[in-house]
């Protein structure tokens, strides 16, 4: 008999997001390794990561072993109060699916803690097995982004959901090792599994080779400006807002800067590059991932940043490995423990402490501009590699996984 798992993303492709293509893989490796021992109904959103990228998508999918449904869910604008809004639309929908047909194991993804909420509700209402997907510490989260008084209210009551939701689940993943220290201490009698990020197959096809460049006789030879790439949220999480305007500024004779994407704090963004009177910064809507590939090979410099809060010395950002396979110089405000993995394990990866502008120019300044062999890197965080493994760490937490091990 086959496994029939509810997989619950709030993100799905064609929608663009981390969580999306986690869990497409996830989804994949189960197809490819034990496609005939399960049965596996997704249920997830129509398009929404950004209101600037618009994509349609069908609400019904079905293949063998693969149901796809995509659930219509109010627009947001990354607001916390539309957020809860689209959240509340799609947990309710998801309840009816649910109600609908028996499952012998659920797994949820989550990074806002609210899918994987609603995995332990369903769980705990039908007696199923759940196996969640912790992407961030929604907790700390709150308290970086919110007012102080406001936030230490917000971490009391979603500390207690954190508690219910983690002590339903029947295994745990956790997709950084920077998270082990808090969910030990919280929960001590848990088993933490850690099966991280990793790289798309799609970030390691060779890029084209080169053509040979026109020659134009008679017109001078101009400096060449380096091309600086930023693609992923523009929220107060990645807070470019507190430091692309003044270190654009400084770079202004030299680079330019490329940022891709939307998010919550754009607007502030905005301001501020038009306060500093920044010349050199070009924005970009979100754009699907072959053609980000494209501008990633242009790029001479990758960048990433996250906001000097406490809940970002833990996570272990998608975008790390991504940009690592592109084998390009990459310059990374970040502190903790994503800032120690990317000095130690990202060969040409310049760190410097988030929203320090004299820091990131010294990095910047420090990076060897050129392409950086990172194959050690690349063979052992191959995506399909970890999800394999997660994938078979999700079937034995099915009750029918003896006999999955026998047939395996």
């Amino acid at each position: 008999m086959k496994t029939r798992i509810l997989f619950l993303s709030f993100y799905y492709p064609p929608d663009l997001s981390a969580g999306s293509f986690r869990a497409e893989a996830l989804v994949k490796a189960l197809l490819d390794n034990v496609g005939d021992h399960v049965e596996i109904d997704v249920v997830t959103t129509q398009p929404n990561r950004y209101h600037t990228f618009k994509t349609t998508a069908s609400n019904f999918e079905q293949s063998p072993s693969l149901t796809v449904r995509r659930l219509a869910v109010p627009a947001h604008k990354s607001g916390f109060i539309d957020q809860a809004f689209s959240f509340g639309s799609f947990a309710y929908q998801v309840c009816k699916v649910a109600n609908s047909k028996q499952y012998d194991l659920i797994f949820a993804t989550s990074s806002r803690l609210m899918t994987a909420s609603l995995g332990a509700y369903i769980s705990r209402k039908t007696g199923t097995k759940l196996y969640l997907d912790i992407r961030d510490i929604f907790v700390d989260t709150l308290q970086g982004v919110l007012p102080p008084t406001l936030g230490k209210l917000a971490s009391v009551v979603f500390s207690s959901i954190e508690a219910s939701t983690i002590r339903q689940a029947d295994k745990v993943n956790l997709i950084s090792p920077g998270f082990t220290p808090y969910f030990n201490k919280r929960y001590p009698d848990k088993v933490f599994t850690l099966h991280t990020n990793g790289i798309d197959e799609l970030f390691l096809t060779p890029p084209p080779l080169p053509t040979a460049p026109v020659v134009t006789q008679y017109l001078p030879a101009l400096p060449r400006r380096l091309k600086i790439v930023y693609a992923g949220n523009i929220g107060t999480g990645q807070g470019l807002h507190l430091i692309v305007p003044q270190l654009a500024k400084h770079l202004e004779d030299e680079a330019d800067f490329h940022l891709i994407g939307s998010g919550g704090a754009i607007e502030r963004l905005k301001k501020a590059l038009a306060r500093e009177q920044v010349t050199n910064v070009y924005l970009a809507p979100p754009m699907k991932r072959d053609s980000l590939l494209k501008l990633y090979r242009e790029a001479d410099v990758l960048f990433l940043h996250l906001n000097d809060m406490k809940a970002f010395r833990r996570v272990l950002p998608s975008k790390l490995f991504e940009y690592a396979a592109t084998q390009k110089p990459i310059l990374a405000g970040l502190s903790g423990y994503p800032g120690r993995f990317a000095s130690r394990r990202i060969h040409n990866t310049a760190v410097f402490s988030p929203c320090d502008l004299e820091a990131a120019i010294r990095s910047f300044r420090s990076l060897e501009l050129g392409p950086t062999a990172r194959n050690d890197f690349i063979q052992k965080y191959s995506r399909t590699a970890i999800k394999r493994r997660m994938a078979f760490d999700l079937l034995t937490t099915s009750p029918k996984h003896s006999e999955f091990e026998q047939t395996e």
